[in-house]
């Protein structure tokens, strides 16, 4: 029986190779194998997203546990953030953007831009039977406010430049 690495490995190039149901199965056989894995359980979750049959609350379990495993992993974070974003959950997506700005300060500003972007193009959508103009604005405003923060600018010199 192949070892955890074997099947991350073999999960790792099916995965390349876009075919998620191959790679899931690896991944599965590696956290099965070694279930203190972060990167089986990471590369699971990546997978898993191509693969219908498996529920959004599992996709996010797995995540978790990759982070569980290597809370340190920015990458872990990120992937959890933009994946929380796709369920209109912001609040979650914030948090793992800050958390993964902080751990990996030199990308900070990537984080917070991809939060900026995503949430300012999904949360209209996600909120549109409440969509107002004051959470338009609330939206828009957080949204700036993190644009601003990737740019190291502050309110007051953005008022100033524009």
């Amino acid at each position: 029986m192949p070892d955890a690495e074997e099947e991350i490995a073999a999960g790792e190039q099916a995965l390349n190779a876009l075919d998620y149901d191959t790679a899931f199965k690896h991944f599965d056989k590696a956290c099965k194998a070694d279930p203190k894995n972060a990167v089986a359980f990471f590369g699971k979750a990546e997978s898993a997203l191509g693969v219908p049959k498996v529920e959004a609350d599992e996709i996010s379990a797995l995540y978790k546990k990759a982070i569980e495993l290597d809370p340190e992993n920015p990458q872990y974070h990120d992937a959890l953030a933009s994946f929380c974003v796709d369920l209109g959950r912001f609040n979650e997506a914030e948090e793992h953007y800050n958390k993964a700005a902080a751990l990996d300060e030199d990308n900070a500003p990537f984080y917070w831009s991809e939060f900026a972007i995503n949430y300012a193009r999904k949360a209209p959508v996600a909120m549109q039977q409440f969509l107002d103009d004051k959470t338009r604005d609330m939206i828009r405003a957080k949204a700036l406010t993190y644009a601003l923060k990737a740019m190291d600018i502050g309110k007051e010199d953005a008022k100033r430049v524009l």
